[in-house]
């Protein structure tokens, strides 16, 4: 019996040790800034009717899971299907408004942020920052003019592609994969520079990245982008765009989707993909005209694919953050998960559970001041650049 009692206790050890662990991380999520650069909620604000101030069964974010992970900021995705040609526009915008009518409905909990003072100050008073990042540049519809209109709205960056190109920058998504900025797409990221709207590499194709980097006269950000060392995506950046990133004083915000993340994962989903997409283009013709049970018959398709596949667990985002570090250094590496966007990975089920990230960053030896940095002050850092590179 004594030996029982005995191996229990041992038993007991670990556990303990990993509640420690997560009580640790949830105390610096009260100390520090936590900022995720991207999520895809617009879509279901718009389409869906969600309210942020209700606790919702579906999806990953929602105004009390965000306080549950001790969320400080969050910059909502203005992204606009290909399904929405020739109207980009139109649509973004449609997106913008659902974004602030909820900042304007919960303002009590929820302020739009329009600079990384704005962002401190939301945070001190207790409140959540909301801000807008436009993702993929067909959605200016090729009138850099746009963008001016997008800043004032509180757009604070632009992903210069989605999965499609533009026709003056090359996606990593499709057949412009060789194609980097044309003159007009130097040209955007110039305004984007003389505006203060941080410009994002995340999507883009490896000539884009490497013309954006030359062009730039502020510090870049992937919002969404993992390694390509550890995951072999085009979607992923190279061990020689993190290390040119670093130079660059930008940042790697380390996306959470499983097939940026995981080789097995992604492999086993290609396998998929076709029948996949022949079905979800059937059920986007069938419910064109309800958008709301469009938008969950997609997620339920989705999650009924996801269901068989061999989905890695959260630490395999530490993994990827890990590897960042040690390529760029710990100045240049943050958070952007594509939460509502993109299927997580095993135990990270929703932004409630962010501590579980410095839970894992604390147990592989970080240090509180690094993890900070991880978390959002490096972001910060970098908006405060764009704003001093649009005053010059």
């Amino acid at each position: 019996m004594r030996y029982l009692v005995i191996l229990s206790l041992f038993m007991a050890l670990p556990l303990k040790a990993e509640d420690e662990l997560l009580k640790r991380a949830r105390e610096i999520h009260r100390r520090a800034i936590v900022i995720d650069t991207h999520a895809d909620t617009p879509l279901r604000l718009l389409d869906e009717g969600l309210d942020l101030g209700a606790r919702s069964k579906e999806g990953h974010l929602d105004l009390p899971r965000m306080r549950e992970g001790g969320l400080g900021a969050e910059f909502f995705s203005i992204y606009v299907s290909p399904r929405f040609a020739p109207h980009f526009l139109a649509r973004g915008m449609a997106e913008i408004g659902a974004v602030l009518e909820q900042v304007e409905k919960h303002g009590r909990e929820l302020e739009l942020a329009r600079t990384a003072a704005d962002i401190r100050r939301i945070h001190a008073a207790g409140k959540i920052a909301a801000l807008m990042g436009v993702e993929g540049g067909h959605t200016i519809e090729n009138d850099p003019r746009v963008l001016d209109v997008l800043y004032r709205l509180g757009v604070r960056y632009m992903t210069l592609t989605w999965a499609i190109s533009t026709d003056w920058a090359g996606s990593s998504g499709d057949s412009g994969r060789n194609r980097g900025l044309s003159p007009m797409g130097r040209g955007i990221v110039a305004r984007m520079n003389r505006l203060g709207m941080m410009v994002d590499i995340s999507h883009v194709s490896d000539p884009t990245f490497w013309d954006a980097l030359k062009v730039t006269r502020a510090p870049l950000i992937a919002s969404h982008s993992c390694c390509r060392a550890l995951c072999d995506h085009p979607r992923n950046l190279t061990d020689d765009m993190l290390r040119a990133l670093a130079k660059n004083g930008g940042v790697a915000q380390i996306n959470f989707y499983s097939g940026f993340l995981d080789g097995g994962y992604a492999a086993a989903q290609k396998k998929l993909e076709a029948q996949y997409e022949a079905e979800d283009k059937q059920l986007i013709e069938k419910w064109k005209a309800d958008p709301a049970r469009m938008s969950r018959e997609r997620r339920r398709l989705e999650n009924q694919y996801d269901a068989r596949l061999p989905r890695p667990s959260f630490e395999r985002i530490v993994d990827h953050i890990d590897h960042a570090v040690k390529v760029a250094g710990v100045d240049h590496v943050g958070l952007g998960s594509d939460f509502d966007g993109a299927l997580m990975p095993r135990g990270l089920d929703d932004v409630s559970k962010l501590p579980l990230i410095t839970a894992e960053l604390l147990r592989r030896g970080y240090r509180e001041p690094d993890i900070i940095k991880i978390l959002g002050a490096n972001l910060l850092r970098v908006m405060e650049q764009a704003e001093k590179a649009a005053g010059r």
